[in-house]
């Protein structure tokens, strides 16, 4: 059975006082890519390792698959286990940034089939507010033993699938990106404006409270039948620029009771990579 995907600080204190929990910082600024490490080492939760968006979470791009393709599964596994990723022990990511990079964690995890994968709700800055202490330096977890499952345990769609899906698919394409870059105004990220065809928005950070929190499950639910529509939670794929804030509003969809959507971990990065991909604005 799939842990719940939040963690609350007082349940994650005590299982770090039990000793039954591996911690992934996973703090990441994609305009200074060391930031997050640097940051680690002048303080982290106790026993907490760090993983990295860029080496860890993502494969080489090759110009033509996104900023932040998925490395193979089976390569991720190994590396995570590496790592000190166990297979049936509780693993909890956390970041500072609404909890985006960890949840790019906890989705690859769910997709190679760790069922015990969760994200820290209010991140490092809950931890702090907690009055519970850090640690400064690096730190490293024994290995584990994480392999990946025969298939796919969470699922995704390639761009192939997106393509086919533009004339009378029955798919919804959710945009993770702000409304700005949606609509099509310029962003330095993008090498191009506006939006796959058809697609909807639901800028990630609609799914917190002002205080950093996902909000209740019944308040994502209601927010997300207004995008949805109707349209059956595994008729939906979540996108972003990249495919990493996307995995904020599928997580945000688990929450709220809505599970089964799916990523299309390429994002708008690689839709963009052919010109002859259609764009609205």
């Amino acid at each position: 059975m799939s842990h719940h995907p939040l963690i609350e600080v007082g349940d994650l204190a005590r299982l770090i006082e039990q000793g039954d929990v591996l911690v992934c910082d996973c703090r990441f600024d994609l305009g200074d890519p060391e930031a997050g490490h640097r940051a680690y080492r002048e303080g982290h939760i106790p026993g907490a390792i760090y993983v990295d968006l860029e080496r860890d979470l993502s494969a080489a791009g090759n110009g033509q698959n996104g900023r932040h393709p998925l490395p193979d599964r089976l390569v991720f596994a190994a590396r995570m286990a590496a790592s000190g990723v166990p297979q049936d022990r509780l693993v909890v990511g956390y970041d500072t940034s609404g909890g985006f990079y960890a949840s790019r964690l906890w989705w690859m995890l769910r997709w190679v089939g760790h069922s015990q994968a969760t994200v820290l709700d209010g991140g490092l800055d809950a931890w702090i507010a907690g009055g519970l202490p850090l640690k400064q330096g690096d730190e490293q977890a024994p290995p584990g033993n994480l392999t990946a499952s025969a298939e796919p345990a969470m699922p995704s769609i390639d761009v192939a699938g997106i393509e086919a899906n533009l004339d009378g698919g029955d798919l919804l394409v959710v945009d993770a990106r702000g409304a700005a870059r949606f609509h099509g105004e310029p962003h330095p990220l993008d090498t191009a404006s506006g939006h796959i065809p058809g697609a909807g928005n639901r800028f990630f950070q609609l799914n917190l409270t002002p205080e950093g929190r996902f909000k209740p499950a019944d308040e994502l639910a209601a927010e997300f039948a207004a995008v949805l529509g109707g349209t059956a939670p595994d008729k939906i794929v979540h996108q972003c620029g990249s495919g990493v804030t996307a995995t904020h509003n599928l997580l945000a969809m688990e929450v709220a009771g809505l599970a089964g959507s799916r990523l299309y971990p390429g994002s708008w990065s690689e839709w963009t990579s052919d010109p002859t991909r259609p764009i609205e604005t």
